[in-house]
Protein backbone atom coordinates (compact mmCIF):
# COMPACT_ATOMS: atom_id res chain seq x y z
CA UNK A 1 0.00 0.00 0.00
CA UNK A 2 1.31 3.45 -0.95
CA UNK A 3 2.18 5.58 2.11
CA UNK A 4 0.08 8.67 2.58
CA UNK A 5 1.92 11.86 1.60
CA UNK A 6 2.49 13.90 4.78
CA UNK A 7 3.88 16.96 2.95
CA UNK A 8 2.36 20.32 3.79
CA UNK A 9 2.03 21.26 0.10
CA UNK A 10 1.50 19.06 -2.98
CA UNK A 11 4.64 19.07 -5.14
CA UNK A 12 2.62 18.03 -8.22
CA UNK A 13 0.28 21.00 -7.73
CA UNK A 14 3.27 23.29 -7.19
CA UNK A 15 4.93 22.09 -10.40
CA UNK A 16 1.68 22.57 -12.36
CA UNK A 17 1.33 26.07 -10.95
CA UNK A 18 4.91 27.18 -11.56
CA UNK A 19 5.88 25.31 -14.73
CA UNK A 20 9.03 23.25 -15.15
CA UNK A 21 11.50 26.11 -15.59
CA UNK A 22 10.34 28.19 -12.62
CA UNK A 23 10.11 25.03 -10.50
CA UNK A 24 13.70 24.12 -11.36
CA UNK A 25 14.93 27.59 -10.41
CA UNK A 26 13.05 27.40 -7.12
CA UNK A 27 14.61 24.00 -6.42
CA UNK A 28 18.06 25.52 -6.94
CA UNK A 29 17.26 28.33 -4.48
CA UNK A 30 16.09 25.77 -1.92
CA UNK A 31 19.17 23.56 -2.36
CA UNK A 32 21.39 26.63 -2.13
CA UNK A 33 20.08 27.47 1.33
CA UNK A 34 18.64 30.82 0.22
CA UNK A 35 15.39 30.39 2.20
CA UNK A 36 15.05 31.56 5.78
CA UNK A 37 11.77 30.41 7.33
CA UNK A 38 10.44 33.08 9.68
CA UNK A 39 7.32 31.35 10.95
CA UNK A 40 5.07 28.37 10.17
CA UNK A 41 1.35 28.31 10.93
CA UNK A 42 -1.34 25.79 9.95
CA UNK A 43 -2.29 27.63 6.74
CA UNK A 44 0.59 30.06 6.29
CA UNK A 45 4.36 30.08 5.95
CA UNK A 46 6.36 33.31 6.12
CA UNK A 47 9.94 33.38 4.84
CA UNK A 48 12.70 35.60 3.54
CA UNK A 49 14.43 34.52 0.33
CA UNK A 50 17.83 35.86 -0.71
CA UNK A 51 17.92 36.61 -4.43
CA UNK A 52 18.78 39.75 -6.39
CA UNK A 53 17.60 41.29 -3.14
CA UNK A 54 15.80 39.89 -0.09
CA UNK A 55 12.17 39.07 -0.81
CA UNK A 56 9.30 38.48 1.63
CA UNK A 57 7.49 35.33 0.50
CA UNK A 58 4.29 33.99 2.06
CA UNK A 59 2.75 30.74 0.72
CA UNK A 60 -0.73 30.01 2.08
CA UNK A 61 -3.06 27.02 2.04
CA UNK A 62 -2.11 23.35 2.06
CA UNK A 63 -2.19 20.29 -0.17
CA UNK A 64 -3.13 21.22 -3.74
CA UNK A 65 -4.56 24.55 -2.60
CA UNK A 66 -1.52 26.82 -2.86
CA UNK A 67 -1.84 30.60 -2.73
CA UNK A 68 0.08 33.44 -1.19
CA UNK A 69 2.24 36.41 -2.13
CA UNK A 70 5.82 37.38 -2.84
CA UNK A 71 7.31 40.87 -2.94
CA UNK A 72 9.36 40.14 -6.09
CA UNK A 73 8.50 41.61 -9.54
CA UNK A 74 8.00 38.16 -11.10
CA UNK A 75 5.16 37.32 -8.72
CA UNK A 76 3.51 40.65 -9.50
CA UNK A 77 3.67 39.93 -13.25
CA UNK A 78 2.86 36.21 -13.33
CA UNK A 79 1.32 35.31 -9.96
CA UNK A 80 4.02 32.71 -9.28
CA UNK A 81 7.80 32.82 -8.85
CA UNK A 82 10.90 30.78 -7.98
CA UNK A 83 10.90 32.25 -4.46
CA UNK A 84 7.44 30.79 -3.79
CA UNK A 85 8.64 27.39 -5.04
CA UNK A 86 11.75 27.56 -2.86
CA UNK A 87 9.77 28.41 0.29
CA UNK A 88 7.19 25.67 -0.31
CA UNK A 89 10.00 23.13 -0.73
CA UNK A 90 11.74 24.40 2.41
CA UNK A 91 8.50 24.19 4.40
CA UNK A 92 7.88 20.64 3.21
CA UNK A 93 11.43 19.67 4.17
CA UNK A 94 10.77 20.66 7.79
CA UNK A 95 8.16 17.91 8.07
CA UNK A 96 4.52 17.85 9.20
CA UNK A 97 5.27 18.71 12.85
CA UNK A 98 7.27 21.87 12.16
CA UNK A 99 4.75 24.30 13.65
CA UNK A 100 4.37 22.29 16.87
CA UNK A 101 8.15 22.10 17.22
CA UNK A 102 8.49 25.86 16.93
CA UNK A 103 10.33 25.96 13.61
CA UNK A 104 11.28 29.35 12.21
CA UNK A 105 13.29 32.39 13.16
CA UNK A 106 10.39 34.20 14.84
CA UNK A 107 9.67 31.24 17.09
CA UNK A 108 13.29 31.17 18.28
CA UNK A 109 13.23 34.94 18.82
CA UNK A 110 10.00 34.66 20.82
CA UNK A 111 11.52 32.03 23.10
CA UNK A 112 14.60 34.20 23.55
CA UNK A 113 12.57 37.31 24.46
CA UNK A 114 10.57 35.40 27.05
CA UNK A 115 13.79 34.96 29.01
CA UNK A 116 14.42 38.72 29.18
CA UNK A 117 13.35 41.04 31.99
CA UNK A 118 10.87 43.87 31.37
CA UNK A 119 13.63 46.47 31.62
CA UNK A 120 15.75 44.61 29.07
CA UNK A 121 12.83 44.39 26.65
CA UNK A 122 12.06 48.10 27.06
CA UNK A 123 15.69 48.91 26.35
CA UNK A 124 15.68 46.82 23.18
CA UNK A 125 12.45 48.39 21.94
CA UNK A 126 13.68 51.92 22.63
CA UNK A 127 16.88 51.25 20.73
CA UNK A 128 14.90 49.97 17.75
CA UNK A 129 12.49 52.93 17.89
CA UNK A 130 15.39 55.35 17.60
CA UNK A 131 16.33 53.76 14.28
CA UNK A 132 12.84 53.01 12.90
CA UNK A 133 10.57 56.07 12.32
CA UNK A 134 7.47 53.91 11.75
CA UNK A 135 7.94 52.05 15.06
CA UNK A 136 8.65 55.33 16.85
CA UNK A 137 5.40 56.79 15.51
CA UNK A 138 3.35 53.76 16.60
CA UNK A 139 4.80 53.81 20.10
CA UNK A 140 4.28 57.57 20.37
CA UNK A 141 0.61 57.22 19.44
CA UNK A 142 0.12 54.33 21.88
CA UNK A 143 1.59 56.43 24.68
CA UNK A 144 -0.54 59.43 23.73
CA UNK A 145 -3.72 57.36 23.92
CA UNK A 146 -2.93 56.66 27.57
CA UNK A 147 -1.65 60.06 28.70
CA UNK A 148 -2.96 62.86 26.42
CA UNK A 149 -6.25 64.78 26.72
CA UNK A 150 -8.78 64.70 23.84
CA UNK A 151 -7.56 67.91 22.21
CA UNK A 152 -3.90 66.90 22.26
CA UNK A 153 -4.72 63.37 21.12
CA UNK A 154 -6.89 64.67 18.27
CA UNK A 155 -4.09 66.90 17.01
CA UNK A 156 -1.50 64.16 17.31
CA UNK A 157 -3.58 61.50 15.59
CA UNK A 158 -4.54 63.82 12.74
CA UNK A 159 -0.83 64.46 12.18
CA UNK A 160 -0.21 60.70 12.22
CA UNK A 161 -2.97 60.16 9.65
CA UNK A 162 -1.64 63.03 7.51
CA UNK A 163 1.86 61.58 7.54
CA UNK A 164 0.69 58.03 6.82
CA UNK A 165 -1.63 58.95 3.94
CA UNK A 166 0.64 61.51 2.29
CA UNK A 167 1.82 60.49 -1.18
CA UNK A 168 4.36 61.85 -3.67
CA UNK A 169 3.22 62.81 -7.18
CA UNK A 170 2.61 59.12 -7.84
CA UNK A 171 3.15 56.01 -5.73
CA UNK A 172 4.41 53.08 -7.82
CA UNK A 173 3.26 49.50 -7.27
CA UNK A 174 6.34 48.43 -5.37
CA UNK A 175 5.96 51.32 -2.91
CA UNK A 176 2.29 50.76 -2.09
CA UNK A 177 2.76 47.98 0.48
CA UNK A 178 4.91 50.13 2.78
CA UNK A 179 2.51 53.06 2.40
CA UNK A 180 -0.48 50.84 3.18
CA UNK A 181 1.29 49.39 6.25
CA UNK A 182 1.76 52.90 7.66
CA UNK A 183 -1.89 53.76 6.98
CA UNK A 184 -2.96 50.49 8.61
CA UNK A 185 -0.93 51.37 11.71
CA UNK A 186 -2.63 54.77 11.95
CA UNK A 187 -6.04 53.10 11.64
CA UNK A 188 -5.13 50.62 14.37
CA UNK A 189 -4.42 53.56 16.68
CA UNK A 190 -7.90 54.98 15.97
CA UNK A 191 -9.47 51.55 16.34
CA UNK A 192 -8.11 51.23 19.86
CA UNK A 193 -10.30 54.22 20.81
CA UNK A 194 -13.56 52.96 19.28
CA UNK A 195 -14.86 50.73 22.12
CA UNK A 196 -13.90 53.05 24.98
CA UNK A 197 -14.76 56.46 26.41
CA UNK A 198 -13.08 58.19 23.44
CA UNK A 199 -15.42 56.60 20.88
CA UNK A 200 -16.61 60.04 19.74
CA UNK A 201 -13.05 60.99 18.87
CA UNK A 202 -12.60 57.68 17.03
CA UNK A 203 -15.76 58.41 15.00
CA UNK A 204 -14.42 61.80 13.96
CA UNK A 205 -10.93 60.53 13.16
CA UNK A 206 -12.24 57.55 11.16
CA UNK A 207 -14.11 59.95 8.89
CA UNK A 208 -10.98 62.09 8.57
CA UNK A 209 -8.89 59.02 7.66
CA UNK A 210 -11.43 57.90 5.07
CA UNK A 211 -11.34 61.32 3.40
CA UNK A 212 -7.54 61.28 3.34
CA UNK A 213 -7.32 57.76 1.88
CA UNK A 214 -9.89 58.55 -0.80
CA UNK A 215 -7.97 61.67 -1.82
CA UNK A 216 -4.76 59.62 -2.07
CA UNK A 217 -6.18 56.91 -4.36
CA UNK A 218 -5.65 58.86 -7.60
CA UNK A 219 -1.95 59.08 -6.79
CA UNK A 220 -1.45 55.36 -6.18
CA UNK A 221 -1.00 52.26 -8.35
CA UNK A 222 -3.65 50.31 -6.45
CA UNK A 223 -3.54 47.23 -8.69
CA UNK A 224 -4.18 44.82 -5.80
CA UNK A 225 -7.03 46.80 -4.24
CA UNK A 226 -5.22 47.60 -1.01
CA UNK A 227 -6.95 50.97 -0.72
CA UNK A 228 -10.35 49.29 -0.67
CA UNK A 229 -9.21 47.14 2.24
CA UNK A 230 -8.00 50.24 4.09
CA UNK A 231 -11.30 52.03 3.47
CA UNK A 232 -13.32 49.06 4.71
CA UNK A 233 -11.11 48.87 7.80
CA UNK A 234 -11.72 52.57 8.48
CA UNK A 235 -15.46 52.07 7.90
CA UNK A 236 -15.49 49.19 10.39
CA UNK A 237 -13.80 51.44 12.97
CA UNK A 238 -16.40 54.12 12.24
CA UNK A 239 -19.21 51.60 12.78
CA UNK A 240 -17.69 50.28 16.01
CA UNK A 241 -17.30 53.85 17.30
CA UNK A 242 -20.90 54.69 16.34
CA UNK A 243 -22.10 51.61 18.22
CA UNK A 244 -20.27 52.88 21.31
CA UNK A 245 -21.12 56.57 21.20
CA UNK A 246 -24.67 56.27 19.79
CA UNK A 247 -24.83 59.63 17.93
CA UNK A 248 -28.12 61.34 17.07
CA UNK A 249 -29.74 58.80 14.66
CA UNK A 250 -31.32 61.37 12.33
CA UNK A 251 -28.09 63.31 11.89
CA UNK A 252 -26.14 60.07 11.49
CA UNK A 253 -28.60 59.02 8.76
CA UNK A 254 -28.02 62.30 6.91
CA UNK A 255 -24.25 61.99 7.16
CA UNK A 256 -24.20 58.36 6.03
CA UNK A 257 -26.68 58.99 3.21
CA UNK A 258 -24.54 61.80 1.79
CA UNK A 259 -21.42 59.65 1.96
CA UNK A 260 -23.10 56.63 0.35
CA UNK A 261 -24.71 58.52 -2.53
CA UNK A 262 -21.94 61.01 -3.28
CA UNK A 263 -18.90 58.83 -2.50
CA UNK A 264 -16.74 57.57 -5.35
CA UNK A 265 -15.29 54.41 -3.81
CA UNK A 266 -18.24 52.63 -2.16
CA UNK A 267 -16.80 53.03 1.33
CA UNK A 268 -20.26 53.46 2.82
CA UNK A 269 -22.14 51.19 0.42
CA UNK A 270 -25.22 49.55 2.00
CA UNK A 271 -24.77 51.83 5.02
CA UNK A 272 -28.44 51.59 6.05
CA UNK A 273 -28.04 47.83 6.38
CA UNK A 274 -24.68 47.92 8.20
CA UNK A 275 -25.70 50.72 10.58
CA UNK A 276 -29.31 49.60 11.07
CA UNK A 277 -28.87 48.86 14.79
CA UNK A 278 -27.25 52.25 15.46
CA UNK A 279 -29.75 54.17 13.32
CA UNK A 280 -32.79 52.53 14.86
CA UNK A 281 -36.22 53.22 13.44
CA UNK A 282 -35.88 57.06 13.53
CA UNK A 283 -32.58 56.97 11.63
CA UNK A 284 -33.79 54.38 9.13
CA UNK A 285 -36.95 56.40 8.48
CA UNK A 286 -34.82 59.47 7.75
CA UNK A 287 -32.54 57.45 5.47
CA UNK A 288 -35.55 56.19 3.52
CA UNK A 289 -37.05 59.71 3.31
CA UNK A 290 -33.86 61.14 1.88
CA UNK A 291 -33.61 58.36 -0.70
CA UNK A 292 -37.25 58.74 -1.80
CA UNK A 293 -36.82 62.51 -2.15
CA UNK A 294 -33.69 62.11 -4.29
CA UNK A 295 -35.26 59.31 -6.36
CA UNK A 296 -38.31 61.39 -7.24
CA UNK A 297 -36.04 63.91 -8.96
CA UNK A 298 -34.78 61.30 -11.41
CA UNK A 299 -36.83 61.07 -14.63
CA UNK A 300 -37.92 57.72 -15.94
CA UNK A 301 -35.91 56.38 -18.87
CA UNK A 302 -37.10 54.24 -21.75
CA UNK A 303 -35.62 52.90 -24.95
CA UNK A 304 -37.80 55.22 -26.99
CA UNK A 305 -36.50 58.33 -25.25
CA UNK A 306 -33.91 60.37 -27.11
CA UNK A 307 -31.76 63.23 -25.91
CA UNK A 308 -32.65 62.75 -22.24
CA UNK A 309 -30.22 63.73 -19.54
CA UNK A 310 -28.04 61.02 -18.07
CA UNK A 311 -28.95 59.81 -14.62
CA UNK A 312 -26.74 61.03 -11.83
CA UNK A 313 -23.86 58.81 -10.72
CA UNK A 314 -25.85 57.96 -7.60
CA UNK A 315 -28.73 56.31 -9.48
CA UNK A 316 -27.72 52.72 -8.75
CA UNK A 317 -26.95 53.60 -5.14
CA UNK A 318 -30.36 55.20 -4.66
CA UNK A 319 -32.05 52.19 -6.20
CA UNK A 320 -30.08 49.90 -3.89
CA UNK A 321 -31.05 51.92 -0.82
CA UNK A 322 -34.75 51.96 -1.69
CA UNK A 323 -34.67 48.28 -2.61
CA UNK A 324 -33.25 47.52 0.85
CA UNK A 325 -36.17 49.28 2.51
CA UNK A 326 -38.75 47.74 0.16
CA UNK A 327 -37.36 44.25 0.78
CA UNK A 328 -37.35 44.94 4.50
CA UNK A 329 -41.05 45.82 4.23
CA UNK A 330 -41.86 42.83 1.98
CA UNK A 331 -43.07 45.22 -0.76
CA UNK A 332 -42.49 43.37 -4.04
CA UNK A 333 -44.49 45.89 -6.12
CA UNK A 334 -42.19 48.72 -5.08
CA UNK A 335 -39.12 46.62 -5.85
CA UNK A 336 -40.48 45.95 -9.34
CA UNK A 337 -41.29 49.65 -9.83
CA UNK A 338 -37.72 50.57 -8.88
CA UNK A 339 -36.37 48.35 -11.64
CA UNK A 340 -38.92 49.68 -14.12
CA UNK A 341 -37.72 53.26 -13.56
CA UNK A 342 -34.92 52.77 -16.08
CA UNK A 343 -35.79 50.67 -19.13
CA UNK A 344 -33.31 52.30 -21.47
CA UNK A 345 -31.75 49.05 -22.71
CA UNK A 346 -32.60 45.44 -23.41
CA UNK A 347 -30.33 44.51 -20.49
CA UNK A 348 -32.47 46.61 -18.13
CA UNK A 349 -35.57 44.78 -19.37
CA UNK A 350 -33.81 41.48 -18.77
CA UNK A 351 -32.95 42.51 -15.20
CA UNK A 352 -36.57 43.48 -14.57
CA UNK A 353 -37.94 40.26 -16.09
CA UNK A 354 -35.49 38.11 -14.13
CA UNK A 355 -36.46 39.83 -10.91
CA UNK A 356 -40.16 39.30 -11.60
CA UNK A 357 -39.45 35.62 -12.17
CA UNK A 358 -37.43 35.37 -8.94
CA UNK A 359 -40.43 36.75 -7.04
CA UNK A 360 -42.85 34.23 -8.56
CA UNK A 361 -44.35 36.78 -10.98
CA UNK A 362 -43.87 34.60 -14.07
CA UNK A 363 -46.58 36.26 -16.17
CA UNK A 364 -45.10 39.68 -15.44
CA UNK A 365 -41.65 38.33 -16.30
CA UNK A 366 -42.80 37.13 -19.74
CA UNK A 367 -44.71 40.37 -20.41
CA UNK A 368 -41.69 42.51 -19.56
CA UNK A 369 -39.33 40.32 -21.59
CA UNK A 370 -41.52 40.45 -24.70
CA UNK A 371 -41.97 44.18 -24.22
CA UNK A 372 -38.19 44.63 -24.17
CA UNK A 373 -37.81 42.69 -27.42
CA UNK A 374 -40.53 44.79 -29.06
CA UNK A 375 -39.14 48.14 -27.84
CA UNK A 376 -35.69 47.33 -29.23
CA UNK A 377 -36.79 45.37 -32.31
CA UNK A 378 -35.12 47.86 -34.68
CA UNK A 379 -31.70 47.18 -33.21
CA UNK A 380 -29.67 44.03 -32.73
CA UNK A 381 -31.51 41.55 -30.49
CA UNK A 382 -29.99 41.00 -27.08
CA UNK A 383 -29.17 37.28 -27.05
CA UNK A 384 -29.56 37.08 -23.27
CA UNK A 385 -33.05 38.57 -23.41
CA UNK A 386 -33.97 36.33 -26.33
CA UNK A 387 -32.81 33.21 -24.48
CA UNK A 388 -34.67 34.22 -21.32
CA UNK A 389 -37.89 34.83 -23.27
CA UNK A 390 -37.53 31.54 -25.11
CA UNK A 391 -37.21 29.71 -21.79
CA UNK A 392 -40.37 31.30 -20.45
CA UNK A 393 -42.32 30.61 -23.65
CA UNK A 394 -41.18 26.99 -23.66
CA UNK A 395 -42.13 26.48 -20.01
CA UNK A 396 -45.54 27.96 -20.78
CA UNK A 397 -45.99 25.42 -23.60
CA UNK A 398 -45.74 27.96 -26.44
CA UNK A 399 -43.02 26.10 -28.31
CA UNK A 400 -43.93 27.38 -31.77
CA UNK A 401 -43.69 30.97 -30.53
CA UNK A 402 -40.35 30.21 -28.90
CA UNK A 403 -38.92 28.70 -32.10
CA UNK A 404 -40.20 31.56 -34.25
CA UNK A 405 -38.60 34.06 -31.89
CA UNK A 406 -35.26 32.23 -32.10
CA UNK A 407 -35.30 32.21 -35.91
CA UNK A 408 -36.13 35.93 -36.07
CA UNK A 409 -33.29 36.67 -33.66
CA UNK A 410 -30.81 34.40 -35.47
CA UNK A 411 -31.56 35.91 -38.87
CA UNK A 412 -31.01 39.40 -37.49
CA UNK A 413 -28.03 38.61 -35.20
CA UNK A 414 -26.73 35.02 -35.34
CA UNK A 415 -25.19 33.61 -32.19
CA UNK A 416 -23.65 30.34 -31.01
CA UNK A 417 -26.24 29.67 -28.30
CA UNK A 418 -29.13 30.32 -30.69
CA UNK A 419 -27.52 27.95 -33.20
CA UNK A 420 -27.33 25.21 -30.56
CA UNK A 421 -30.96 25.64 -29.59
CA UNK A 422 -32.21 25.71 -33.18
CA UNK A 423 -30.01 22.77 -34.18
CA UNK A 424 -31.37 20.71 -31.30
CA UNK A 425 -34.95 21.56 -32.23
CA UNK A 426 -34.73 21.26 -36.01
CA UNK A 427 -31.95 18.75 -36.66
CA UNK A 428 -30.40 18.59 -40.13
CA UNK A 429 -33.06 20.82 -41.68
CA UNK A 430 -32.30 23.56 -39.19
CA UNK A 431 -28.56 23.17 -39.87
CA UNK A 432 -29.07 23.67 -43.59
CA UNK A 433 -31.06 26.84 -42.95
CA UNK A 434 -28.42 28.09 -40.48
CA UNK A 435 -25.61 27.49 -43.00
CA UNK A 436 -27.56 29.36 -45.66
CA UNK A 437 -28.00 32.37 -43.38
CA UNK A 438 -24.34 32.40 -42.39
CA UNK A 439 -23.06 31.98 -45.94
CA UNK A 440 -24.94 35.11 -46.94
CA UNK A 441 -23.81 37.12 -43.91
CA UNK A 442 -20.21 35.89 -44.10
CA UNK A 443 -19.89 36.85 -47.76
CA UNK A 444 -21.32 40.27 -46.91
CA UNK A 445 -18.74 40.71 -44.12
CA UNK A 446 -21.46 41.45 -41.58
CA UNK A 447 -20.85 41.18 -37.88
CA UNK A 448 -22.53 38.80 -35.46
CA UNK A 449 -22.44 40.44 -32.05
CA UNK A 450 -18.84 41.03 -30.94
CA UNK A 451 -17.36 38.93 -33.75
CA UNK A 452 -17.71 38.66 -37.55
CA UNK A 453 -20.28 36.43 -39.15
CA UNK A 454 -17.40 34.49 -40.73
CA UNK A 455 -15.94 33.80 -37.26
CA UNK A 456 -19.29 32.50 -36.06
CA UNK A 457 -19.63 30.42 -39.22
CA UNK A 458 -16.23 28.81 -38.57
CA UNK A 459 -17.16 28.14 -34.91
CA UNK A 460 -20.38 26.40 -35.95
CA UNK A 461 -18.64 24.35 -38.63
CA UNK A 462 -16.12 23.26 -35.97
CA UNK A 463 -19.03 22.18 -33.77
CA UNK A 464 -20.34 20.12 -36.70
CA UNK A 465 -16.88 18.62 -37.53
CA UNK A 466 -17.20 20.15 -41.00
CA UNK A 467 -13.52 21.07 -41.22
CA UNK A 468 -13.23 21.17 -45.02
CA UNK A 469 -16.00 23.74 -45.15
CA UNK A 470 -14.50 25.70 -42.26
CA UNK A 471 -11.08 26.01 -43.95
CA UNK A 472 -12.86 27.05 -47.15
CA UNK A 473 -14.50 29.90 -45.25
CA UNK A 474 -11.10 31.08 -43.96
CA UNK A 475 -9.81 31.21 -47.53
CA UNK A 476 -12.62 33.31 -48.98
CA UNK A 477 -13.93 35.45 -46.08
CA UNK A 478 -12.44 37.63 -43.35
CA UNK A 479 -11.82 35.34 -40.39
CA UNK A 480 -10.04 36.51 -37.23
CA UNK A 481 -6.76 34.94 -36.21
CA UNK A 482 -8.39 33.64 -33.03
CA UNK A 483 -10.96 31.71 -35.08
CA UNK A 484 -8.20 30.28 -37.27
CA UNK A 485 -6.27 29.16 -34.19
CA UNK A 486 -9.40 27.43 -32.85
CA UNK A 487 -9.90 25.71 -36.20
CA UNK A 488 -6.24 24.63 -36.33
CA UNK A 489 -6.47 23.14 -32.83
CA UNK A 490 -9.69 21.28 -33.66
CA UNK A 491 -8.61 19.90 -37.03
CA UNK A 492 -4.83 19.50 -36.86
CA UNK A 493 -4.86 15.72 -37.26
CA UNK A 494 -7.00 15.90 -40.42
CA UNK A 495 -5.61 19.17 -41.79
CA UNK A 496 -1.99 19.31 -40.57
CA UNK A 497 -0.72 21.58 -43.36
CA UNK A 498 -3.31 24.27 -42.72
CA UNK A 499 -2.74 24.00 -38.97
CA UNK A 500 1.03 24.32 -39.38
CA UNK A 501 0.62 27.55 -41.35
CA UNK A 502 -1.49 29.05 -38.59
CA UNK A 503 0.87 27.86 -35.85
CA UNK A 504 3.88 29.30 -37.69
CA UNK A 505 2.11 32.64 -37.82
CA UNK A 506 1.43 32.40 -34.09
CA UNK A 507 5.09 31.59 -33.39
CA UNK A 508 6.10 34.72 -35.30
CA UNK A 509 3.70 36.78 -33.19
CA UNK A 510 5.21 35.47 -29.97
CA UNK A 511 8.78 36.03 -31.10
CA UNK A 512 8.06 39.54 -32.37
CA UNK A 513 6.39 40.38 -29.06
CA UNK A 514 9.60 39.47 -27.27
CA UNK A 515 10.22 38.70 -23.61
CA UNK A 516 10.89 35.38 -21.91
CA UNK A 517 7.24 34.51 -21.43
CA UNK A 518 6.44 35.00 -25.12
CA UNK A 519 9.58 33.07 -26.11
CA UNK A 520 8.52 30.23 -23.82
CA UNK A 521 5.06 30.07 -25.40
CA UNK A 522 6.63 30.05 -28.87
CA UNK A 523 8.93 27.17 -27.88
CA UNK A 524 5.99 25.13 -26.54
CA UNK A 525 4.06 25.63 -29.78
CA UNK A 526 7.10 24.74 -31.91
CA UNK A 527 7.46 21.49 -29.95
CA UNK A 528 3.81 20.61 -30.63
CA UNK A 529 4.29 21.28 -34.34
CA UNK A 530 6.72 18.36 -34.52
CA UNK A 531 3.82 15.91 -34.37
CA UNK A 532 2.30 17.41 -37.53
CA UNK A 533 5.28 17.09 -39.89
CA UNK A 534 8.28 14.90 -40.57
CA UNK A 535 11.46 15.16 -38.55
CA UNK A 536 13.26 16.65 -41.57
CA UNK A 537 10.55 19.28 -42.04
CA UNK A 538 10.63 20.15 -38.35
CA UNK A 539 14.42 20.47 -38.37
CA UNK A 540 14.30 22.72 -41.42
CA UNK A 541 11.66 24.90 -39.80
CA UNK A 542 13.67 25.28 -36.58
CA UNK A 543 16.81 26.04 -38.61
CA UNK A 544 14.94 28.81 -40.41
CA UNK A 545 13.84 30.31 -37.07
CA UNK A 546 17.41 30.21 -35.75
CA UNK A 547 18.70 31.98 -38.83
CA UNK A 548 15.98 34.63 -38.73
CA UNK A 549 16.13 35.35 -34.98
CA UNK A 550 19.77 34.63 -34.17
CA UNK A 551 20.13 37.91 -32.26
CA UNK A 552 17.44 36.92 -29.73
CA UNK A 553 19.67 34.93 -27.41
CA UNK A 554 17.05 33.88 -24.88
CA UNK A 555 14.88 32.50 -27.65
CA UNK A 556 17.89 30.69 -29.14
CA UNK A 557 18.52 28.98 -25.78
CA UNK A 558 14.98 27.60 -25.79
CA UNK A 559 15.37 26.26 -29.32
CA UNK A 560 18.51 24.37 -28.24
Amino acid sequence: MKAKDQSRFSIDALRDLAGDKVFARGEAYHRGGQVQILTIEPKRVLAQVAGTEDYRTEPTGSGRNIGGHCSCPAFRDWGVCKHMVAVVLAANALGPDAEMEGAGVLSRIRDHLKQKSVDALVGMIMELAERDPALLRRLDVAAAVVHADDGTLRTRLRKVIDAATRTPDYLEYGEVQDWASNVEASLDAIGDLAPGPRAGLALELAEYAIDRIERAIDSIDDSEGGCSELLHHARDIHLAAAESVRPDPVQLARDLFAREVDGHYGTFGDAAQFYADVLGEPGLAEYNRLAVKAWEKLPKRSGRGRGHDEFSAGYERLKGILDFFAERAGDVDTRIALRAHDLSSAWRYLQLAQFCQSQGRVDDALRRAEEGLWVFEDGQPDERLVSFTVELLSKAGWNADAEALMWRAFEKAPGLELYKRLRKLGGKTALERIIGILETRSAGKKRAGWYTAADLFVSILIEEDMFNAAWAVTRKDEVSFGARIALADASKTRHPREALEVYAERVNQFVNTGGNHAYGEAAKLIARMAALQSAAEQAAYVATLKSRHSQKRNFMKLLG
